[in-house]
Formats: structure tokens, sequence, C-alpha cells
């Protein structure tokens, strides 16, 4: 009786150890985590409970998706600008898109440049 052959090799398929930092945040420096409350990002796949990466030396512009400061508060949202003005807009047709155009309490404090998130 003759042995089954080997279909692969374990070996072959050893890749290097990952490190997620190094793959998600190539500016250490500028580059923050925060876990998301709230549904109004489920459009864009970004659900409660799971971790955004927010890279803070990434320029935001149109349609990017941000992390902004309004007062003492933070949202997640979309950048849409739309000369002159500025919106941010959820992605669930639940909420409604808001103008923060010459609002002195907004800041957009980063781009989301990654999610981390369980599988569901």
């Amino acid at each position: 009786m003759s042995e089954s052959p080997i279909l692969f090799n374990l070996d072959d398929y050893q890749e290097p150890k990952l490190d997620l930092n190094s793959l998600v945040a190539p500016h250490p420096t500028t580059t923050y985590y925060m876990r998301v409350a709230g549904d109004s990002m489920v459009g864009a796949c970004i659900h409660s409970g799971d971790v955004v990466v927010i890279d803070r030396a990434v320029t935001a512009t149109h349609k990017k998706i941000v992390v902004a400061r309004l007062g003492d508060k933070f949202t997640l949202k979309r950048l849409w600008i739309m000369h002159p003005r500025i919106y941010l807009r959820p992605e669930n047709p639940k909420y409604r898109p808001f103008e923060v155009t010459n609002n002195p309490d907004f800041e957009i404090w980063g781009v989301v440049t990654y999610c981390v998130q369980r599988v569901r």
C-alpha cells in the first residue's frame, strides 16, 4: 500500500509574523485608535464596537471618513465638501447630514484609515 501524496507543505506557506501596527499605522506618532459607539456609519460597514484607526497626518478631503470634534464631543462621519459649504454626513438613512461651515466649535481631528472589526 502506498502513502498518499502530500498536497502541500505547511513550511511553504509560512509568512513572517504580522505586526498590525506596522500595517495600519505608517505614521505612528499621529495614529490613534478609537472604539465606535452608535450606528450612524453602518452604511460604510463601520459598526458599534469596531475600532477605527485615525491618522492625524492624513489630509481630510471630500468623501473621506473623519473623526470631527464638535465642541467637547467627537463624531465619526463622512466629510462632504460642497464649496463653500462643509457637511458631515452619516452613512445611515436614519440620520441627516449637518452643516459645519463656519462653526467655531468644529475641527477635523483626523482621517479614518482602517476599521478593525469582529467578523459578524
